[in-house]
């Protein structure tokens, strides 16, 4: 017999592999031939063909994440949590060698209700829209940067904006910008309507994503932005979803996810779009328009107010197409005074979010702080899309905070009486000249950053401040790294009171390059987990491994807090990311009595490893190491083999097997 299976958990490290080992030792047990696929966190490992597929008796997938199922249409699926595949994996097998497994038709919900079932609480509305976010960052930076470039360096000042002429290498590289951009809302939905309906709800969504960015569909200049991109992301994938629940007959069931949801859903969310939800967006533009029209003169620092929250509010949707029009329009006739403000309030909300992300690394998450820094450079030309990325993850602390920036932008701007003679915004026009007043734009730029800096800081949460979100959650995952604390090789450390050290870049292949006989403790005397934290962390105090015991104990009590490191068969695994960590270190200790962690099968940690890493770590091969450590704990001897250890050198020789 021959079954194939799938692992993967959420974050792609530890439990993922250790489902993956435990599946393969059962199946050798068994007499039962099995390869086994891993989607973990560096992409998917010892991929499944489609001859093994055909070929297969059955299939388990042991996932607590989405897992796409189309390619097992026909074939018995059994599809459960990680945990089990951890836990159970020999009755797994037992169940699809007894035929006691459903057959996998595309419409099936048993599977994924199963999944779902395992899947850490999370908001799925939230779940949902990262996803799209998620697959949608790329287009804005590959957009954004390629216009900003391009203007930057081929575009020439007329009455009508920065213009790049026809024909020229740069209108290329614009051209090559704008066509990323098109595909942003699009991208946008598409991935929200798949992470709901899978991958029925992937085409109706980018359809629907594309007639919400075009408002030729329902006569809009505008279009209903990535707002809209987002009514169409979720009005597909639950269109989508409802008709998977329709029951059909055997001859449909295969036709289903290629044919018949995806026209359907694409048909439904169209019509609802142009017909239902555009036109009167479409109408409640125009006659915001008009009324702007009328603000002018008196009620000048109003309508600047107005203006400022309308361009910052849906960063390149359709309330701020109808600012930006409007300054515009006041161009052609002369009133440059009006696209000032707005000039300054384009920049406000990129500037202000990258800076915030790259400076407080309390609010934001190491791959936000990256983020941060192409956003910043998209509000200096005026892109004010880039800030979109964190207003759709974090909309109702994100968005009034920038809006009050672009507000306070905009009124100091309107009171210098700011001119813009282009229909652009950001830094670059003024460094473009076609800025009057120039001092007051940039102290109306300054302070307006500033504002929306300060607000998004005081409204955001802090994040788990010594835990990168990769690793909450998940028992038994770490952050080791691959790095020293510091690149430079010119750079020291002090180990054992001893002379400075110089630092190197640390290969990890096996654990013992982060192992070392000072840092194994065969009889930890603690007799509460934290106690036995303090106790190791002592011992990285004294390699010189950490410099303020005090500050890594904070991460590794955080680490906790998200959910207990004790992965089960008296196995513990406590980590945490600090600055207090000056080089990436493992200790193992052996508490023969155990003690109680909290692990998931209730089991007391005897094996315990408690792992360091740098906070500026910034290469991921430690995910190598935990896949390697995760197959080896599986391994019962071995663990009865460590447990048996008398020596440290018994114990060092033992990890030097975790290669």
């Amino acid at each position: 017999m021959k079954i194939l299976a799938i692992t993967s958990c959420p974050n792609g490290i530890a439990h993922t592999y250790m489902a993956a080992e435990n599946l393969q030792k059962a199946a050798a047990k068994l007499g039962v031939e099995m390869k086994v696929e891993t989607q973990g966190s560096i992409g998917v490992e010892n991929q499944l063909t489609e001859q093994e597929i055909r070929e297969a008796d059955g299939i388990i997938i042991a996932a607590d994440k989405t897992v796409v199922k189309d390619r097992f249409v026909g074939k018995k699926l059994l599809v459960v949590g990680v945990q089990d595949g951890i836990r159970r994996s020999e009755e797994l097998i037992q169940r699809v060698m007894k035929g006691n497994v459903p057959v996998y038709q595309a419409e099936s919900r048993s599977a994924e209700g199963s999944s779902q079932e395992n899947k850490p609480k999370q908001n799925p509305i939230y779940r949902h829209l990262m996803n799209g976010v998620s697959y949608m960052v790329p287009f804005i930076v590959i957009g954004g940067l390629l216009i900003a470039i391009a203007l930057t360096i081929g575009g020439e000042k007329t009455p009508g904006g920065l213009v790049i002429p026809d024909g020229s290498f740069w209108k290329t590289v614009q051209d090559i910008g704008s066509a990323s951009f098109t595909f942003m809302i699009p991208i946008l939905a598409g991935f929200i309507a798949m992470s709901i309906a899978d991958r029925p709800g992937l085409a109706p969504g980018m359809i629907g994503g594309f007639i919400a960015a075009n408002g030729s569909f329902y006569g809009s200049e505008a279009g209903a932005g990535f707002i809209g991109g987002i009514i169409a992301g979720f009005l597909a994938g639950y269109v989508a979803l409802g008709i998977r629940k329709i029951k059909v007959g055997r001859a449909l069931q295969p036709i289903m996810p290629i044919i018949i949801i995806p026209v359907l859903a694409s048909l439904i969310v169209g019509l609802i779009f142009v017909f239902v939800i555009g036109a009167p967006v479409a109408q409640l533009f125009e006659a915001l328009t008009g009324w702007l029209a009328g603000m002018q003169g008196t009620s000048s620092i109003l309508l600047a107010l107005i203006l400022g929250a309308m361009i910052s509010f849906d960063m390149g949707g359709p309330v701020n197409k109808v600012a930006f029009l409007f300054g515009s329009a006041m161009i052609g006739e002369g009133n440059y005074e009006i696209m000032g403000p707005i000039a300054v309030a384009i920049c406000i909300p990129p500037i202000g979010m990258g800076l915030a992300a790259m400076i407080n690394k309390r609010k934001f998450a190491p791959a936000e702080r990256e983020a941060g820094k192409a956003t910043f450079t998209m509000g200096l030309f005026g892109i004010t899309e880039g800030a979109i990325p964190f207003a759709a993850q974090d909309p109702l602390r994100v968005i009034p905070s920038i809006m009050v920036g672009s507000m306070v932008g905009s009124v100091i701007a309107m009171l210098g009486n700011v001119g813009d003679k282009v229909a652009h915004g950001g830094p670059i026009v003024a460094v473009l000249g076609a800025v009057d007043h120039v001092l007051m734009f940039f102290i109306a730029v300054i302070v307006g950053v500033a504002v929306s800096v300060v607000l998004v800081s005081l409204l955001k949460k802090d994040i788990a401040a010594t835990v990168t979100p990769d690793v909450a959650g998940e028992a038994g995952q770490s952050a080791i790294t691959t790095r020293a604390a510091t690149e430079s090789s010119a750079s020291t450390t002090v180990i054992n009171n001893g002379p400075a050290v110089s630092s190197q870049t640390i290969h990890i292949e096996k654990l013992t390059d982060i192992v070392t006989m000072d840092l194994i403790n065969l009889d930890l005397e603690g007799t509460t987990r934290d106690a036995v934290v303090d106790e190791m962390i002592r011992a990285l105090e004294r390699t010189g491994a950490v410099s303020s015991a005090s500050d890594f104990k904070q991460a590794i009590l955080a680490r906790e807090e998200e959910g207990s490191t004790g992965i089960g068969m008296n196995i513990a695994i406590p980590h945490g990311k600090s600055e207090a960590v000056l080089k990436p270190s493992v200790v193992f200790g052996i508490k023969q009595g155990g003690v109680d962690w909290n692990s998931a099968d209730g089991s007391e940690a005897k094996l315990i490893f408690m792992i360091a890493v740098p906070r500026n770590s910034k290469e991921n091969a430690h995910l190598k190491v935990l896949q390697m450590l995760s197959r080896k704990l599986m391994d019962d001897h071995f663990r009865e083999a460590l447990l048996a250890v008398k020596t440290k050198e018994e114990a060092y020789q033992l990890l030097d097997q975790v290669h």
